[in-house]
Parts: C-alpha cells; sequence; structure tokens
C-alpha cells in the first residue's frame, strides 16, 4: 500500500487544506478529555500539528515525546527567544494579543539561551537550594490547615477558590516576604495573564507592579527571604533583572501548582480506580502526583520555541521564525512510549511534564512540597469528602496553556478543624 509523503498530506484531509479552519489551542484545554482532541489530530498530522493561538495566529504543536525532547535540547536550531518569531516581527501578532504576557521576549531566563539562559538561571537553581524544606512544609501545612479551617464547619466548600488556588500563592508569597493581603493580588494579576485573552496585558503590568513594590521595600529593611536573595545575587545586574526572576519563580510555581493540586484533587474525586489506590494505601501520595501529571500536566502546552532555521521535525517543514508549542499533554500520551498506557504508573517520572532541557522547570522541588502538603492536608482533614456535581459538569478556565477546572464544589462532614495556631 502506497503511503503519501509526510511533507505531502493527503488533500482530501479537511486540516490540511489550504484554508482550512484550524483547531484553536483553548479548544483542547479545555475539553471534557483533552487526550481525545490531542489523539484526533495526532491521527490527522502525526507528531507536530498546525493549530492556532489566536484568531489568525498559527504555530506548531509538537505532540510527539522525541520530538519534544528534541526541540527543548537543541539551542541550536529552536530558540527561546521570542525575538525570532516571524509572525510577532511581521505584524502578524497585533501589539495588544493577549498572547504576548506569555509569550513576548523579556530580559529574563525564559528568553535567553546558551551562556546568557546559565547566568541567569543560576539565581533560580541557588534560591531553590536555600528554601529550608521542613520550615517550608510546616508553613504550608499552616496555611493549608487555616484554609480548611474556614469551611469546615459548613460541610461544603470548593476545593478550587477557596483552597487549591490560594495554597501556593499563600505558600510562595511568604518565601520572598510578601504578606497575604500582596498574596492575594498577586493571585488575581496571574489568573488573568495566564488566561491570555483581553485583560491579559492588564494582568501583567499589575503584577510587576507587586513585585517591584516588594523589591524596593527589601532593598531598605533586607532579611532572610527569597527577595533579599535575589537582590544580593552576583549574577542579577539591575533591578529589572531582579524583578523579573522573581516573576519567573512566582508566576510558575503559584499556577503550576494551583493546577497541579486541583487535577490530583479532581482525580480522587471523579476517579474511582484512582481513589480505591489511594485509600487503600496502594499509591502513596507522590505517586499519585506523578500519575496526575503523566494523564493530566498543569501546563497542557508550554510556550515556545522558535526556529533559527529551516528545518524539517516529525516529517513537517518547518519554516525560520515559526513558533513551535510544546504540546506536554499530547507528549505524555504518545503512543511510542505510553502503547499500553503503562507509562503512568508507580515510580515512573519521565514524563515531560516539567519541561525538559536547559529550560527544565527549576522549581520542582518546592513545587513537590506544597502540591503533597496541600493534597496530604485535606485528605486527612476532610476524608469523607465528595464531588457536589457530575463530574463531567466540572467546567476549566479558558487558556491555551494551562488546564485549571473552574470549580470543585464538594460535600463532607461538617466539622469544628482549629487552625494549627490556635491547637
Amino acid at each position: 500500500m502506497n503511503r503519501p509523503s509526510p511533507l505531502s498530506p493527503p488533500p482530501e484531509c479537511p486540516a490540511h487544506s489550504p484554508g482550512a479552519e484550524l483547531l484553536p489551542l483553548s479548544a483542547a484545554t479545555g475539553a471534557p478529555e483533552p487526550r481525545e482532541v490531542y489523539r484526533r489530530l495526532r491521527e490527522q498530522w502525526g507528531n507536530v500539528a498546525r493549530v492556532e493561538l489566536e484568531p489568525g495566529v498559527p504555530a506548531w504543536l509538537v505532540m510527539g515525546y522525541r520530538e519534544l525532547l528534541t526541540i527543548t535540547r537543541q539551542e541550536q536550531v529552536f530558540s527561546r527567544d521570542a525575538r525570532n518569531w516571524r509572525d510577532l516581527n511581521e505584524g502578524v501578532v497585533p501589539p495588544h494579543s493577549g498572547l504576548l504576557p506569555m509569550m513576548a521576549w523579556r530580559a529574563n531566563v525564559i528568553g535567553a539561551d546558551g551562556p546568557e539562559h546559565r547566568r541567569l538561571r543560576q539565581p533560580l537553581d541557588d534560591g531553590v537550594a536555600r528554601i529550608d524544606q521542613r520550615k517550608a512544609r510546616r508553613q504550608v501545612q499552616s496555611v493549608c490547615t487555616e484554609l480548611i479551617a474556614r469551611f469546615s464547619q459548613q460541610g461544603r466548600a470548593d476545593l478550587v477558590t477557596d483552597y487549591a488556588t490560594i495554597v501556593p500563592m499563600l505558600s510562595i508569597a511568604s518565601l520572598f516576604g510578601l504578606d497575604s493581603a500582596e498574596g492575594q493580588e498577586l493571585l488575581r494579576a496571574l489568573l488573568a495573564l495566564f488566561g491570555s485573552a483581553g485583560d491579559s496585558q492588564d494582568g501583567n503590568r499589575h503584577f510587576e507592579e507587586i513585585l517591584v513594590d516588594a523589591l524596593r521595600r527589601r532593598q531598605e529593611n533586607p532579611t532572610d527571604d527569597l527577595t533579599t536573595a535575589f537582590i544580593n545575587h552576583p549574577n542579577l545586574r539591575n533591578e529589572s533583572e531582579r524583578i523579573q526572576s522573581m516573576a519567573v519563580m512566582i508566576s510558575s510555581g503559584t499556577e503550576g501548582v494551583n493546577a497541579w493540586t486541583s487535577l490530583t484533587l479532581r482525580l480522587m474525586l471523579t476517579d474511582p480506580r484512582f481513589a480505591a489506590r489511594m485509600h487503600g494505601g496502594r499509591l502513596g501520595v507522590d505517586d499519585a502526583l506523578d500519575e496526575a501529571l503523566w494523564r493530566d500536566p498543569p501546563m497542557n502546552n508550554m510556550p515556545a520555541r522558535y526556529a533559527l532555521r529551516d528545518t524539517e521535525l516529525g516529517g513537517r517543514h518547518i519554516r525560520r521564525g515559526d513558533v513551535l508549542i510544546l504540546g506536554i499533554a499530547a507528549a505524555n500520551d504518545d503512543p511510542a512510549i505510553r502503547p499500553d498506557d503503562t507509562a503512568g504508573e508507580p515510580g515512573n517520572r519521565a514524563h515531560l511534564a516539567f519541561s525538559a532541557g536547559p529550560h527544565v522547570c527549576p522549581a520542582q522541588v518546592p513545587a513537590r512540597l506544597i502540591t503533597r502538603t496541600a493534597v496530604n492536608t485535606v485528605l486527612h482533614l476532610l476524608p469523607d469528602m465528595r464531588l457536589a456535581i457530575p463530574a463531567e459538569k466540572v467546567a476549566w478556565h479558558p487558556s491555551p496553556w494551562t488546564r485549571i477546572p473552574v470549580s470543585l464544589p464538594v460535600e463532607f462532614s461538617a466539622a469544628r478543624i482549629p487552625a494549627l495556631g490556635s491547637r
């Protein structure tokens, strides 16, 4: 049987026809079962699919596990520097686009390659290394217990808005010496930023304003926190680089942990097999966290790489200046590595939820610490909680990148749970 050239897809396939409508990426992340959407894309395109980021702005979605490793490891071909994005330079992406807070170039570790990336990465690695994990765990547990104490007597709560969105921001904000009110302000700004919608740029501006205020206060009154550590780090040369380093740590940690916690709790509440393995002790919390990362990673899709020259990837012709999106959820589901859906078995951490290559997430350790503590605490304090709506009614925040439930309403036996400080 003759097979068509991978560079010349069959004309009868609508997805490949000239002028054919491309799938909006947010339609995949917001679908009830994103893996089914990615599987259909894979059937049409193979491991590298053409999608739409916003109306009129195309991109390549890299869904193959090996292809994703290729673009994350080959900086000499696939750059992280958005100044190489052809559609942005040629005006296809409008200046008011909601994509820009996530995708436009910034003078920070995310937008750099090579030696410059290593210079800006070192303060992040040093900052994570200096975190006292035992102290941090106690602080996170205190935050979690206090939040649960607020609603425990009601017998009902929303585990997203009342818990999972608040825990990481307050926990990470405390590492930077920010108080609860500042943490709440940062959270609101980040929700807009990651939505990549009309209020995205306003959210980005407010987010940075809060960080500038915090940094300048610490310059006058230094203390033992990550803000002071960034002020004193020799690799950070000016205020802008310090602000950007703070922004990377706080934004990636907060949104990622929010999603990771919410998605793990959702699995427990909606998947009887998963819940039985956890409650029966056959699946430890860390293994449950990794299974959630395999099945529904917080960053379903991660921006971005930009081709520095014409090349080929997964049978597709990639032009210089093309943008490539890391399809993490799709790559985790690649049949080349998961032919029988066993890659998510306990102990397997080969998932790509934290990306790969030089830009792999620097905050994996604190992210796991916060998520593990948040899940453990709510399981311990609310052991009989159950979802108050049908599983198929769970809705998702609109975003081409993250996958976070809008709400997880639960019911449980009402009880008075005192905050740790009052025990």
